[in-house]
């Protein structure tokens, strides 16, 4: 009868653990992650019509995503005056609740927080909701909905609800990446 080193048993099954131990991780970004870059559109709503610009990149080794934009809203009937709205926001991954966290920081001095809502969202629609507001009513709500239309156009709604009142729109813009010929944009319609 053969001999059986049973401690060897353990070393004909090391290659299995490894190949267990290096599946890939998930990217917690890979919902968001098509938004980096630099991207121009349109954007129409409370303050009037008027062109956006916005670019997203990768800082902090990584670790978030910060977005800028410019709104410029000309003279018009909506808007007599014109403004130019300026925001900043950083995107990060809660690791904790597994979720990832948009905070936007404007110009008039409000701070909110949304997280995004994996129920109401979807691989084309990412939909954030208000967590809270700086500077604001805590009572009021407010959701940004990205509605994917390819890998080099979105749209954007950007949604408030008074205290006891609906979501009503106060913005919506339309973003394409920056950069693309005419002949690319037609290409893509």
């Amino acid at each position: 009868m053969r001999r059986v080193n049973l401690c060897a048993w353990p070393l004909l099954f090391l290659p299995l653990f490894a190949v267990a131990g290096d599946a890939p991780k998930s990217d917690p970004w890979s919902p968001v992650r098509f938004l980096i870059g630099t991207w121009d559109g349109t954007s129409q709503g409370e303050p009037g019509n008027g062109t956006v610009s916005r670019t997203y990149e990768f800082v902090l080794k990584g670790r978030f995503i910060q977005e800028r934009n410019t709104s410029t809203y000309p003279p018009q009937e909506k808007n007599q005056k014109g403004e130019v709205h300026e925001h900043m926001s950083i995107l990060s991954h809660d690791r904790i609740r597994k979720v990832l966290v948009l905070r936007q920081f404007h110009t008039e001095g409000f701070v909110n927080q949304f997280a995004l809502n994996t129920a109401t969202s979807s691989p084309a629609k990412l939909v954030f909701e208000s967590e809270s507001f700086e500077n604001l009513d805590s009572r009021f709500r407010a959701r940004e909905t990205y509605e994917i239309l390819g890998p080099d156009e979105f749209t954007e709604t950007f949604e408030i609800a008074e205290p006891g009142k609906d979501f009503e729109t106060y913005s919506k813009s339309r973003f394409r990446r920056a950069g693309l010929s005419k002949h690319a944009r037609e290409a893509k319609e």
